[in-house]
């Protein structure tokens, strides 16, 4: 694929300090553009900047979109990648849902690698920091009408930041039981915007309940637990590792993945299947909910230490500590992203 890069006449200066998550931004950015009957075209690194598109963008009018949310690391031997073949690959599976054109997985990694060359000495290198590399799509067709785009935009930005939630330490968790974020058949499996607008009527709830994120119920008995907010949700319960079974309103998570990965090779227990709100109770009260903890491309692993429910709080082990198992896969995956661990399992690319 042939990429034209204009490089910034006025780069910005560096953000030091805390890294505030999305705020910041690299000096470029890449963009592709895809017309029906051409496919897709134009490959280029701009200057970062504002775009220009019609107020009639379909977009806009009935949300065909989707993002991707991938890393870039500093560590003692250079700058890596983490798994991005994962993200092309899922990148591919939201865009069929709503219908934008698939894009060449060796050209979207071609893509993501060349801009974060080009701007490399904005991959920070402080504790529990990276480079948010947030690739999308987005159909711009000036078009007011209920119908599939005939052209569409790929652009990728870049931003330096620190740890999602901040320090490692346990939040707690709100149960929601008034709305339902996705159903079989929806498009909860696909990375889109409107499964997260979706989710922000729960946020709110959760954060007047004093809560980090909310966490969804199944949307036909409202019984079965399937992911919080931005992440996926694991559960170690009475020496198992247990989180739902992916189904098509559960995202499969990149994270996710990896750290069931780690947990079978570290002999552990691990189950994928269905869980209910109930178990997690029961399990509470008999002292068998011994940790929780959430996955994610943003937040890696945020360790859980309460749940409220219907007003009820469900606490986890003793309430107040992360618990030994979910420190170790935090520490086992942040020093395989970093090269201080054997990536014995080839996750690891290399800018």
């Amino acid at each position: 694929m042939k990429i034209t890069i204009t490089k910034t006449t006025a780069p910005k200066e560096k953000p030091t300090g805390t890294l505030n998550f999305g705020r910041n931004f690299t000096d470029h950015m890449f963009i592709m553009n895809y017309t029906e009957g051409t496919g897709w075209h134009d490959a280029r690194i701009v200057p970062y900047g504002d775009l220009s598109f019609s107020p009639a963008c379909a977009a806009l009018h009935y949300g065909q979109e989707t993002f991707e949310g991938m890393k870039a690391y500093r560590g003692k031997d250079g700058c890596w990648l983490f798994r991005p073949e994962m993200n092309a690959r899922r990148s591919n599976l939201s865009n069929r849902r709503v219908c934008i054109p698939e894009i060449p997985e060796a050209d979207y990694l071609e893509a993501v690698q060349t801009l974060v060359n080009l701007d490399i000495d904005w991959i920070p290198d402080a504790p529990d920091s990276s480079l948010y590399i947030r690739p999308f799509f987005f159909a711009d067709d000036p078009f007011v009408g209920v119908a599939v785009s005939k052209t569409y935009q790929f652009i990728i930005i870049m931003s330096p930041a620190g740890a999602y939630f901040g320090a490692f330490e346990p939040v707690s968790i709100f149960v929601e039981d008034e709305y339902v974020r996705a159903v079989r058949g929806g498009t909860g499996r696909a990375k889109t915007g409107g499964n997260y607008a979706a989710s922000l009527a729960a946020l709110s709830r959760a954060k007047e309940n004093g809560c980090a994120q909310a966490m969804w119920l199944d949307g036909i008995e409202r019984k079965y637990v399937e992911e919080v907010g931005t992440m996926n949700i694991f559960f170690k319960i009475d020496g198992k590792i247990v989180t739902p079974a992916l189904n098509e309103s559960i995202l499969a998570g990149i994270t996710r993945d990896s750290i069931l990965t780690l947990s079978r090779d570290f002999g552990l227990a691990v189950e994928e299947r269905a869980i209910s709100i109930d178990e997690l109770v029961a399990a509470s009260e008999a002292g068998k909910l011994e940790e929780a903890f959430g996955t994610g491309t943003a937040c890696v692993v945020a360790p859980v230490n309460r749940f409220l429910y219907k007003g009820r709080e469900i606490f986890v082990g003793d309430g107040k500590t992360e618990g030994a198992t979910c420190r170790r896969l935090y520490e086992t995956l942040i020093a395989i992203q970093r090269g201080d661990a054997e990536d014995k399992f080839n996750w690891r690319v290399r800018v």
